[in-house]
């Protein structure tokens, strides 16, 4: 019962010793190594079939990658403002899917990479770098004129703001995922198993894995998208 009730990442295999401290591989690391080289063998075996397509598709396969690939490109360029944004769908395109896949293992018995801290602070860090980065090269150093806004006196309130936003992605996508895991986790320890049988954690499976999965996949990467829009508008 207590086991079942470890929502914490597991360490699986000490690698080393750091100043007294050991470091090991962790049931997340694991588990993110895994999703990366199920998609990139997908990946590879689109790519390699992308070597048969038409100009006209003349297969379903054919149709529903090309589909896709145009619902992402235009996903990315309708929410960062038209061709200057869809530059940034060979990102933000394979990043919701990325997302989406580790919030949705937990159907598969994994335990959700993005149920780790670690691994939504870094992709919130990425962006919050994507921000300044791009709103540096679009502006200049006129960019940093936009923390004097709209008095100089609120330079400390405005850095403050623009540190808390890789904390408030980061921990928006976590407390989901993980509230979700240690939901389910008390069900499964907590209901006898009859009722496991009569269907009811696949409801809520439903609602906390796909439901919930996909909508903060979605939410993180539109917020992700906005702020590095505004951060590049004039």
């Amino acid at each position: 019962m207590e086991q079942s009730l470890d929502f914490g990442a597991a360490l699986q295999f000490k690698l080393f010793e750091v100043g007294g401290q050991t470091i090991y591989l962790t049931e997340t690391v694991i588990n993110t190594w895994v999703i990366i080289a199920a998609m990139t063998i997908i990946a590879l075996a689109i790519r390699f079939s992308m070597k048969k397509f038409k100009d006209v598709p003349e297969s379903k396969f054919q149709t529903a990658v090309e589909m896709v690939v145009d619902i992402l490109n235009n996903f990315v360029a309708n929410t960062m403002g038209g061709s200057s944004g869809k530059k940034f769908a060979g990102y933000f395109g394979p990043l919701i899917i990325f997302v989406a896949v580790c919030n949705l293992s937990g159907l598969l018995g994994f335990r959700p990479p993005t149920a780790d801290f670690a691994t939504t602070l870094a992709f919130a860090l990425i962006t919050f770098f994507m921000i300044h980065g791009f709103g540096i090269k679009s502006k200049g150093l006129g960019y940093f004129k936009g923390f004097l806004e709209p008095i100089p006196f609120l330079l400390p309130i405005n850095i403050v703001g623009e540190l808390a936003t890789p904390v408030s992605l980061s921990f928006r996508l976590f407390g989901n995922i993980l509230g979700g895991t240690i939901i389910m986790g008390l069900v499964y320890a907590m209901f006898p198993k009859i009722v496991i049988f009569l269907g009811i954690p696949a409801a809520l499976h439903t609602y906390f894995d796909v439901f919930a999965g996909v909508l903060q996949a979605f939410i993180f990467v539109m917020l992700s998208m906005t702020f590095v829009s505004n951060a590049m508008d004039e």
